[in-house]
């Protein structure tokens, strides 16, 4: 005997189920078995390409990221400061996201 076969319980009539909790079951008539969909990917392959973003603004979202989770959410007037370091060399980017992200 199969595992899957001992873990088979009966099916609970579709009635019984809440429509807002499985809404796949809308519309279906009673002889037909939902299917398992994954859900569609909302953007194609192409579209999701790293390139679209430059490498000062990958660190400008890095930088915002790196200060809310340290507890230091930017504000508005730290906006031009974000964007000045996001601009700067590697290194110095590098040196400032360790010093945010070790003051925890």
């Amino acid at each position: 005997m199969d595992a899957w076969q001992s873990l088979k319980r009966p099916k609970a009539p579709r009635a019984a189920l809440d429509p807002y909790r499985f809404p796949g079951l809308r519309g279906l008539t009673a002889d037909t078995e939902p299917e398992a969909l994954e859900p569609e990917d909302p953007l194609p392959p192409a579209a999701r390409s790293s390139d679209s973003l430059t490498s000062c603004d990958r660190r400008r979202l890095d930088l915002h990221a790196c200060l809310t989770v340290a507890g230091v959410p930017p504000a508005a007037e730290d906006l031009h400061a974000i964007t000045v370091l996001s601009a700067a060399d590697d290194a110095t980017y590098t040196a400032v996201r360790r010093w945010i992200t070790h003051m925890r």
